[in-house]
């Protein structure tokens, strides 16, 4: 879901957002008006005041949008192992709410690991970074991707990682990404 850059609304009910980047939580007000300026991974980002805020997707009536599930349909492999290329679908719905390329095509993602706990399932531990260090925005980035790993069948259990080191650079960026950002 991308949506025109143009496309302007009406907050239509008081509703809660995160500043970006400083991820304070917010409240805006109903009547304000706002640009929406991506929509991607079940979120949006409206440019507010000369800030950006981002929205969550369960909160998409505030901005007058249809509240949709972006669910992963995600199944188990036929042996009852999680589906691996179902946990990195997954994190490729998950968005910088500033840069509309994915978490995963923005070499975000430094490692990816599956393990069987005792008690049964499929624990998975995600390590990963920020384009920058000190954006307020990490946290929620993180529990985005916990959200969405854990309604994976089979995942019993999800660990994510805030990493610096390496510290990420364009060149992490796959070439898909590059060129949708022209960079190539």
């Amino acid at each position: 879901m991308f949506h025109d850059h143009n496309e302007y609304v009406t907050i239509e009910r008081d509703v809660e957002a995160t500043q970006i980047p400083m991820g304070t939580e917010v409240t805006l007000r109903k009547g304000e008006r706002g640009q929406i300026t991506q929509a991607l991974g079940g979120s949006y980002t409206l440019l507010l005041h000369g800030n950006l805020f981002r929205i969550d997707g369960t909160d998409a009536d505030a901005i007058g949008k249809t509240v949709e599930d972006e669910t992963v349909a995600a199944q188990n492999t036929d042996n009852g192992e999680v589906n691996e290329d179902a946990v990195w679908d997954a994190m490729k719905t998950c968005y910088d709410p500033e840069i509309p390329i994915n978490i995963v095509e923005l070499g975000l993602i430094y490692s990816c690991e599956f393990s069987k706990p005792k008690k049964g399932g499929t624990k998975v531990d995600v390590k990963m970074t920020l384009t920058a260090p000190g954006c307020g925005m990490g946290q929620i980035i993180a529990d985005e991707v916990h959200q969405k790993i854990m309604g994976i069948a089979g995942v019993t259990d999800v660990h994510v990682e805030l990493v610096w080191d390496p510290p990420w650079d364009q060149g992490m960026m796959s070439e898909a990404a590059r060129l949708h950002l022209g960079l190539l």
